[in-house]
């Protein structure tokens, strides 16, 4: 974290706050190195931290000076709130004069309410999407029939599709679009790894998958399917000799999924992996650019 002490962090929504962050951080990770006492008043800067969370005043993973950081002490707060909290009957029944038209409402059993404060933050929520509370969506998001676990970041005038789903502690952009089905992976543990990151203005085709802290740069279109782990080669196909790369997508990149040859004891056979067949046009019409993207390059999303 930048500075000493108190740090002031701008948010995207309505909350501007400062955030005694090493405080926090010097009483979570005591309570990490000795939990016994979390579920008594020692355990209240775990809340403080869950709170923060929540209105975007602190973030699991950030942009500092070019980099992205991780901070385990925020994990290690997530990973002791379950600790400190019991499993609870979570589902308001809805306001009477829409009870007929909604029917039952959903009904959980869980250490985490959902989350609330949409309207503050200026995001949406179409039922039945969920968000843990913990997490955050940024103004103008828009979180369709999908989910949004704790400690994951959403920024301003994203879309989480239906049936997407966001995991614990990804770190998604602005203006980023999570198509049907696409499922964003989620690390609590070990606490200091790094979570799966999209950047501002990607489109994430349908039924893609991102997983195990893969980064992927800001405009990047991956087409429909891509499947992306640790250890996917990426393979860019652009020059005249592929070039292999794992874990990173670069901005701008035009992504679609594809196989290579690997040798088995029973025999050769053909693996996933992820083509950068392009890159995405500059353009300050994002959505021009991604049409010109698509038609270009045959991506299906």
């Amino acid at each position: 974290m930048p500075g000493a002490g108190r740090q002031d962090i701008a948010t995207s929504g309505p909350y501007t706050r400062t955030v005694d962050t090493s405080r926090l951080r010097e009483q979570i990770e005591a309570l990490y190195a000795d939990p016994r006492h979390v579920r008594e008043a020692a355990g209240t800067p775990v809340d403080e931290v869950i709170a923060a969370l929540d209105v975007g005043d602190l973030r699991v993973c950030e942009p500092i000076d070019g980099a992205w950081v991780t901070h385990a002490w925020i994990k290690q707060a997530i990973l002791l709130y379950f600790a400190r909290h019991e499993s609870v009957h979570v589902g308001d029944p809805p306001p009477s004069d829409v009870a007929a038209a909604l029917g039952s409402p959903p009904s959980y059993f869980d250490k985490l309410p959902t989350k609330h404060n949409y309207k503050e933050l200026g995001a949406r929520c179409v039922p039945p999407g969920t968000a843990r509370y913990g997490s955050y969506l940024g103004r103008g998001t828009i979180l369709m029939p999908g989910y949004v676990n704790i400690g994951a970041y959403v920024d301003d005038g994203s879309m989480v599709d239906t049936w997407a789903t966001v995991g614990s502690c990804a770190q998604i952009g602005k203006h980023v679009h999570l198509s049907g089905g696409v499922g964003i992976g989620g690390v609590l543990e070990p606490p200091q790894a790094q979570p799966v990151v999209i950047e501002d203005g990607a489109f994430v085709g349908s039924r893609c998958i991102v997983v195990e802290g893969v980064f992927v740069g800001s405009e990047a279109v991956l087409g429909a399917g891509v499947v992306l782990t640790a250890s996917t080669p990426i393979v860019d196909v652009r020059g005249a000799q592929a070039l292999i790369t794992k874990g990173r997508i670069e901005p701008r990149s035009v992504v679609i999924p594809g196989t290579l040859p690997k040798v088995f004891p029973a025999g050769t056979y053909q693996v996933p992996c992820a083509l950068v067949i392009g890159e995405r046009s500059p353009s300050t019409d994002r959505k021009t650019s991604l049409e010109s993207a698509i038609r270009d390059f045959g991506v299906a999303v």
